[in-house]
C-alpha cells in the first residue's frame, strides 16, 4: 500500500469517526443552556467588539460543536444583557466546560408562559387636557413588546399621521415592510425548541396575545370597535402616538428565556425607551431569573421595564417578576360589565358576564341540570367527554369552574353533549371574580355565592328550570376597580423586604386588537377584529403605555423616578368611594394591590419622587446574601461585596416599606422635589396595627426644584394580639397644599 493511499484511508477513517461522534452527541440529550462567563479580557482579544465577544463565547464550546454537526450549537451570543451565551449542550459537555477559565455558571433554559374601548376614560385620560395632552400621547417614545408577535396590518397599528422613528432607532424589520407605528419587528427562536424544532419563524402573531398587548400599550384610535356586538366604542391604547418595536419570543404559550434574553439584548441595542413583558414564571433568586437579569441591564441604560405579576392568585407568595428594578403589575377590574343574567324558575336572578350575547336565545325557562348530578367530579367540572352519561340535551347546564379546564372548553363540552346553555359557577377560591368570555353557546359566568344558591334551588325542586337573559354592556359598576382573583399576590419570595406587587391596573375583560375572527362573530359590525381578554398580561401593557406617557412628559426621569411617580399617586378607593376590594368583596390588602390602583394624571405631577441609581442596587443585592459572582451576573460587572457596605432590603430607596418586626428598626428615604420650587410637606402616618411608627423630621421643606432631602422612619412593635407570621398594614403620606405622596407599609410580626 503506497503512502498516498494510506493517508486517504486515515482521513476517511477520521472523517467517519467525527461523523459518528457527532451523531452520537446529537442522539444524547441536548438542552439549551444559558451560560454565564467572565467578560473577555481586552488585552487578549484586542478590541472587545461584538465579533471578539462571540469568539470568546465560542471558545467555551466543545470542539465537535464546530466541526461535525449540521445544526449550530451556539444560539445567541449576548452583548448587553449578560456576559454569556445560549447553546445546545449535553450535561457532560457542561461539566467539561465548567473547568475552563472564565466559566461562571450554566443552567438549562426555562420555559416561561404568557400571562381597550373604555379603560382610557376609566383611567381619566382625556383628549383635550391632562396627561394625554401634556405628553403629546407618547409621541417619540419607543415601546418594545416581548410577546407572541403582531398582526401588522390591523388598524390599531396604522401609521397615518405618525412621525418617523427617532434618529436613535437602530432596529430592523423582519416583515416585508414595517411602518411609522410598528417601526421594528423581529423573531427570536433560533433553536426551534418552542416550536417543536421547526426553527425560526417570522414575527406574525398566530396566537393573538401579542397583538392584544401591543395595542393595549400603544394602539391608535379605532372607531366602531366591538367584540361580538358588545363593548362598542373607540378602541385606543395608553400611548397612541408612541412607536412600537415587536420582539416575538413566545410560540404558543412557550417563551424560552434564552429567546427573552436575546430579545432584550436587541431591544437595548435598538434604542427602546420602555419594555413591556407580559410573561412570567415562578419566582426564584434574581441571579437565576433571566427577566430580572436582562431587566437590570435595560434599567442601567435608562429603559423602563414593566412586567406582569402573574396569574396564580389569590394565594400569597405567588408572584412573578419580583425584582425591585422591574415594575410588577397586578390586575384589577374596570367599571364596564357585559351582563348575562341567570334567571331561575323560582324568580331569582343572578348577574354574571359573557361576551357572546345571542339575540335569538329564548327568555322562556328551560330544564336546568347540575353537571355533577352523577356524582363524578369530572362531570361537575364539565371536562371533555364527561357529560356523555348525563342527560343535558336541550337543558341549561350548571358547571363548576376549575380543574385546569378552560372556561370556554367547558361550554364546548356542554354544547357537544347537546346542552342548550351553560351557567358557569365560580369555586370558593375565585369568589366574586367573574370574566366575560366569547363562549361557544349561550352562557353566563356567575359568582360562587350565586352558584351555591343555584345548586340549592336545583336540590329544592323536582323540576328545576332556568334561562339566560342577555342584557349587554353596562358602564358604571361602583365596585370598580377591584382586584381579580387570578392576580398573583405578595409577599415577595425572592426579597420579602420589598413590597410587591408594586401597583394594579386594568386587567379584566380588556378589549384590544385581535388577529382573527372569533368563532361566534355574528353580531359584530366591525370589519376588523378585537377580543376581550383577562390577565396580568393585560394590566402590564396598560402600565407600559402609561410609562411611555410619563417618559414623553418628563424625558430626564429615570426608570425608578417613573415607577415612584406611579406608586405614590395611586387610588385606594373605588369609584363608589369605598376601599378597593378583592375577590371575596373584602378590603384588598397590600399584597394584592401594592401601592394601589394607577392614577395616570396624578402620576404625571407627583410632587416628590424616590429615585434609585443603578449602582444603588448593588449594596442591596449584597445584603440579600448573594455571592460576588451572583451579584456580578446582575450588575454586569465584577463586584466584591466585602469592599462595599451592604444594606438591608428596607434601606433601598423604594417608595414602599415591607418590614419584619422583631427589634426596633430605622430606615431612611431620600425624596427629590419635582413639584413646586418653594413647598413644604407635613407627614401623615397611618401606623399598622401593633406598630409604632416615628418619622423624623415631620416636615420637609424645599426651596428649589430637584432639591433632595432625607427623612428617617423607625418601626417598633407594641403590645398587640398579633402572632408570629401575621401581617398588618398602614402607610406614610407626605402632604403639601397641592400634592400627596403616599408609601404603603406592610409589617410582619416575628
Amino acid at each position: 500500500m503506497d503512502v498516498t493511499r494510506f493517508l486517504c484511508l486515515v482521513c476517511l477513517f477520521n472523517l467517519h469517526y467525527l461523523i459518528v461522534q457527532g451523531s452520537e452527541i446529537e442522539n444524547k440529550k441536548l438542552q439549551t443552556y444559558i451560560v454565564h462567563v467572565e467578560q473577555p479580557d481586552v488585552g487578549v482579544l484586542g478590541q472587545s467588539d461584538g465579533a471578539d465577544v462571540e469568539s470568546w463565547h465560542k471558545s467555551f464550546l466543545p470542539f465537535t460543536t464546530a466541526s461535525s454537526e449540521t445544526r449550530p450549537r451556539m444560539l445567541y451570543s449576548y452583548k448587553n444583557v449578560i456576559s454569556g451565551f445560549a447553546a445546545r449542550l449535553t450535561e457532560e459537555e457542561v461539566q467539561v466546560m465548567s473547568k475552563k477559565k472564565g466559566f461562571i455558571s450554566a443552567r438549562p433554559q426555562r420555559i416561561l408562559r404568557t400571562q381597550t374601548t373604555h379603560t382610557p376614560r376609566f383611567l381619566g385620560l382625556n383628549l383635550d387636557l391632562g396627561l394625554w395632552k401634556e405628553s403629546n400621547f407618547g409621541k417619540g417614545v419607543i415601546i418594545g413588546v416581548l410577546d407572541t408577535g403582531v398582526l401588522l396590518n390591523h388598524p390599531s397599528f396604522s401609521d397615518e399621521g405618525m412621525p418617523p422613528p427617532p434618529a436613535k432607532w437602530k432596529g430592523r424589520c423582519e416583515f416585508t415592510a414595517c411602518n411609522n407605528k410598528i417601526i421594528g419587528a423581529r423573531s427570536f427562536n433560533i433553536d426551534g425548541n418552542t416550536t417543536g424544532g421547526t426553527g425560526p419563524q417570522p414575527p406574525n402573531d398566530v396566537d393573538g396575545h401579542g397583538t392584544h398587548t401591543a395595542s393595549t400599550a400603544a394602539g391608535r384610535f379605532v372607531n366602531y370597535a366591538d367584540v361580538l356586538g358588545n363593548a362598542k366604542g373607540t378602541a385606543v391604547g395608553m400611548a397612541p402616538l408612541a412607536h412600537l418595536a415587536i420582539y416575538k419570543v413566545c410560540f404558543g404559550e412557550d417563551c424560552g428565556d434564552g429567546n427573552i434574553l436575546a430579545a432584550l439584548d436587541a431591544a437595548i441595542e435598538d434604542g427602546v425607551d420602555v419594555v413591556s413583558i407580559s410573561i412570567g414564571d415562578v419566582a426564584g433568586p434574581f441571579f437565576k431569573d433571566n427577566i430580572a437579569i436582562s431587566g437590570f441591564a435595560a434599567m442601567q441604560k435608562g429603559i423602563f421595564v414593566s412586567c406582569s405579576a402573574g396569574n396564580s392568585g389569590p394565594s400569597n407568595t405567588t408572584l412573578s417578576n419580583e425584582a425591585p428594578w422591574l415594575l410588577t403589575v397586578g390586575a384589577s377590574t374596570v367599571d364596564r360589565k357585559i351582563v348575562a343574567t341567570a334567571k331561575l324558575g323560582n324568580g331569582e336572578e343572578f348577574d354574571g358576564e359573557s361576551v357572546f350575547q345571542p339575540n335569538d336565545f329564548p327568555s322562556t325557562l328551560l330544564p336546568l341540570v347540575y353537571a355533577g348530578v352523577n356524582g363524578k367530579q369530572e362531570s361537575a367540572l364539565c371536562a371533555e367527554g364527561s357529560l356523555k352519561d348525563v342527560d343535558v340535551k336541550g337543558k341549561v347546564v350548571l358547571c363548576e369552574r376549575g380543574g385546569g379546564i378552560a372556561r370556554i372548553a367547558k361550554g364546548q363540552e356542554v354544547k357537544d353533549a347537546g346542552g342548550a346553555a351553560m351557567i358557569l359557577m365560580n369555586d370558593e377560591t375565585n369568589g366574586f371574580s367573574v370574566e366575560a368570555d366569547a363562549h361557544v353557546l349561550p352562557a353566563t359566568h356567575v359568582s360562587n355565592a350565586a352558584g351555591v344558591k343555584i345548586k340549592a334551588y336545583i336540590n329544592s325542586t323536582a323540576v328545576p328550570t332556568a334561562t339566560v337573559l342577555f342584557r349587554g354592556t353596562i358602564i358604571g359598576e361602583p365596585s370598580a376597580p377591584s382586584v381579580s382573583s387570578f392576580s398573583s399576590r405578595g409577599p415577595s419570595f425572592a426579597s420579602p423586604g420589598i413590597l410587591k406587587p408594586d401597583i394594579i391596573g386594568p386587567g379584566v375583560n380588556i378589549l384590544a386588537a385581535w388577529p382573527f375572527p372569533l368563532n361566534n362573530n355574528t353580531n359584530s359590525t366591525s370589519t376588523f377584529n378585537f377580543n376581550i381578554m383577562s390577565g396580568t398580561s393585560m394590566s402590564c401593557p396598560h402600565l407600559s403605555g402609561i410609562a411611555a406617557l410619563l417618559k414623553s412628559s418628563h424625558p430626564p426621569w429615570s426608570p425608578a423616578a417613573i415607577k415612584s411617580a406611579m406608586m405614590t399617586s395611586t387610588d385606594l378607593f373605588n369609584i363608589g368611594g369605598k376601599p378597593i376590594v378583592d375577590e371575596k368583596l373584602q378590603p384588598a390588602d397590600v399584597f394584592a394591590i401594592g401601592a394601589g390602583h394607577v392614577n395616570p394624571s396624578r402620576a404625571n405631577n407627583p410632587g416628590l419622587i424616590y429615585d434609585i441609581q443603578p449602582d444603588d442596587y448593588i449594596p442591596y443585592l449584597c445584603g440579600l446574601g448573594y455571592k460576588d459572582e451572583e451579584v456580578g451576573i446582575l450588575a454586569h460587572k465584577s463586584v466584591k461585596c466585602s469592599e462595599k457596605p451592604s444594606i438591608p432590603e428596607g434601606q433601598l430607596n423604594y417608595p414602599s416599606f415591607s418590614i419584619k418586626l422583631g427589634p426596633s428598626q430605622t430606615y431612611t428615604r431620600t425624596v427629590t422635589n419635582v413639584g413646586e420650587a418653594n413647598s413644604s410637606y407635613e407627614v401623615v402616618v397611618i401606623a399598622p396595627s401593633g406598630v409604632d411608627v416615628i418619622v423624623k423630621p415631620s416636615t420637609l421643606c424645599f426651596s428649589e426644584l430637584n432639591q433632595k432631602t432625607t427623612y428617617s422612619v423607625t418601626f417598633t412593635r407594641v403590645e398587640s394580639a398579633y402572632k408570629s407570621g401575621e401581617f398588618t398594614q398602614g402607610y406614610i403620606k407626605w402632604v403639601s397644599d397641592k400634592y400627596f405622596v403616599r408609601s404603603p407599609i406592610a409589617a410582619r410580626f416575628e
